[in-house]
């Protein structure tokens, strides 16, 4: 009976845990679709769920790492949410392919324009993302969630060094190494490429024009001594004819 009673005990225990687990783990996080190459561009979803049994989620506040800007962010449109971006002035101003950029986006703020993110449900936000750092592993981006009675819930705690997760993480984008074809190292490279073919081909062009210009300078070197032989003869018989008159 005893044996019964710990056994049933240790199981409301472990189902606690599980779900305290869940719970925890319930967060606003970020998460590309596909890869999120150094240097390259990504479409990235916020994921919100709704952890609250008598609140809509109603708003979600996402700012971007002032740290590493990002000289391009575009919304994509979300059924019954209003879409606002802000933008600020940098510092430094970002080079771009070869074009200044003096301001980027600092927040992205999504309203309910219904009834939100309800109990037991989440939502995604997309946006498309770039030029994505090609000197750091992460970008650390932090969220403000908003209920239907008021309560922010705030998503800034960065990740620590031990690897434990703080209590309200912020969302964290992992880059991945450089891909061939994307924007960025690989892309200079491939420029690189390029540049060498076109130069190569720029050295066949030329070594074909000169090797045509040789060609013609001997056919019509040719067709003159010919010319100049024939003439010659021309001049032989004409005097063998005044010669025999």
């Amino acid at each position: 009976m005893n044996v019964s009673r710990i056994a049933i005990a240790g199981g409301v225990a472990a189902s606690a845990v599980v779900l305290l687990a869940g719970t925890a783990s319930a967060h606003v996080s970020v998460q590309p679709q596909g890869a999120a190459a150094k240097g390259g561009y990504a479409t990235v979803n916020f994921k919100v769920p709704n952890e609250r049994d008598n609140a809509s989620t109603v708003k979600l506040e996402v700012s971007f790492p002032a740290d590493h800007p990002l000289a391009s962010v575009s919304a994509q449109p979300v059924a019954g949410w209003k879409i606002d971006v802000t933008k600020s002035k940098l510092a430094k101003p970002l080079d771009v392919h070869g074009k200044k950029i003096n301001e980027a986006v600092s927040k992205v703020t999504w309203t309910a324009e219904g009834d939100g993110i309800k109990a037991g449900f989440f939502q995604q936000f997309p946006l498309s993302v770039g030029q994505l750092p090609e000197d750091a592993d992460q970008l650390v981006f932090k969220a403000l969630q908003t209920y239907s009675n008021k309560e922010v819930v705030r998503w800034i705690e960065e990740p620590t060094e031990g690897g434990e997760e703080p209590e309200n993480p912020a969302p964290v984008l992992a880059l991945t190494a450089p891909v061939e074809g994307a924007h960025g190292a690989a892309a200079d490279d491939k420029k690189d490429d390029h540049a060498a073919e076109a130069k190569k081909e720029t050295a066949a062009t030329e070594t074909a024009s000169s090797s045509n210009s040789d060609s013609t300078a001997r056919v019509l070197g040719i067709v003159g001594i010919v010319v100049g032989v024939a003439g010659v003869a021309f001049g032989v018989l004409a005097g063998r004819r005044r010669t025999a008159a």
